[in-house]
């Protein structure tokens, strides 16, 4: 008997946490062919682009133009990042977006390198335009940073996260997510402050995931994440991602990676492993260099004729 749900959505951050830390500069008509294939393979909640200044985050310069090019379609979530309230501005006048993304970090140290204010300046500037988005009839959600340790500060208070998450939860946000930004969590970590989470926040607030594999737990986390009942997990095509103001913040869980465990947990998802591996491959191209995926070296594993998978 499983113990973890049968069904999850899938949020393809490729364009945005993907490609911050990627050293060449993609073109805007790459980060759009990179949204469609992304769409193409199934994903209906996409991360485009983020809000950051284009000094900080050079990678995001175009994020005006991104979403102007976007196809837009009622079947999908487009998402963007803002880490300020400049940047929340920036999301509103595009008038392209379904929803705002914000990050607020759990240490001072992290906040302070991310986004210049301390960490309690990031909670209260996100219930603000958590408030405001509300009033406007937008979608918004929240990220907690470096959740499970931070590069600068170490080990970090699972207290402090809850009292944050709570701070958040009263402004009414569609999601709570927690990040493992530098990839440090482990799945009993994962387990139990997802378990204090909802504890704290109760059973109506949906719970999203992000993590990367910088220290190859990734998918171990993801898999733990689904037993904790949360309802999103993010990953990003080719594995690519990482975090400009950390040091060693390698990249995300492959999105191809993770399909493949879940197809073959027979967890409903709604992505075609076939088209996103195309997607990858056409990714490894396009940046020159081998992506970190596994499932992108070895292939699939094709079922046996007349047998969907290992515990049919």
């Amino acid at each position: 008997m499983s113990n973890y749900a049968s069904s999850v959505t899938l949020m393809e951050v490729s364009p945005r946490d993907g490609l911050q830390n990627e050293a060449m500069l993609l073109s805007t008509d790459d980060k759009l062919d990179l949204i469609g294939r992304a769409l193409d393979a199934g994903f209906r909640r996409i991360e485009v682009t983020s809000f950051a200044h284009p000094g900080r985050v050079p990678q995001m310069a175009d994020a005006e133009d991104v979403c102007r090019g976007l196809p837009q379609r009622g079947d999908v979530t487009y998402t963007g990042l803002v880490l300020n309230r400049r940047g929340y501005e920036r999301l509103l006048a595009t008038e392209r977006l379904d929803e705002a993304g914000l990050v607020i970090p759990l240490t001072d140290t992290f906040a302070e390198r991310n986004q210049g204010m301390s960490s309690d300046e990031c909670v209260a500037m996100a219930c603000a335009v958590l408030k405001d988005a509300r009033r406007r009839g937008l979608r918004a959600q929240a990220t907690i940073a470096v959740a499970f340790g931070c590069p600068f500060e170490g080990e970090v208070s699972l207290p402090r996260l809850l009292d944050i998450a709570e701070s958040l939860a009263a402004e009414g946000p569609v999601e709570i997510a927690l990040a493992d930004t530098v990839g440090v969590g482990v799945p009993g970590q994962v387990l139990e402050y997802f378990a204090a989470l909802r504890q704290r926040l109760g059973p109506d607030m949906p719970l999203r995931a992000h993590f990367h594999d910088t220290r190859n737990t990734g998918i171990a986390n993801a898999f733990a994440a689904l037993q904790a009942g949360v309802a999103t997990l993010d990953a990003s095509l080719g594995g690519i991602g990482g975090c400009p103001f950390a040091p060693t913040a390698s990249g995300n869980i492959a999105s191809e990676d993770l399909v493949y465990m879940l197809d073959r947990m027979h967890v409903e998802h709604g992505v075609d492993l076939e088209t996103l591996l195309d997607g990858a491959r056409w990714l490894q191209q396009v940046l020159g260099k081998p992506l970190p995926s596994m499932v992108l070296k070895s292939g699939g594993f094709p079922a046996s004729a007349g047998r969907p998978g290992p515990s049919a």
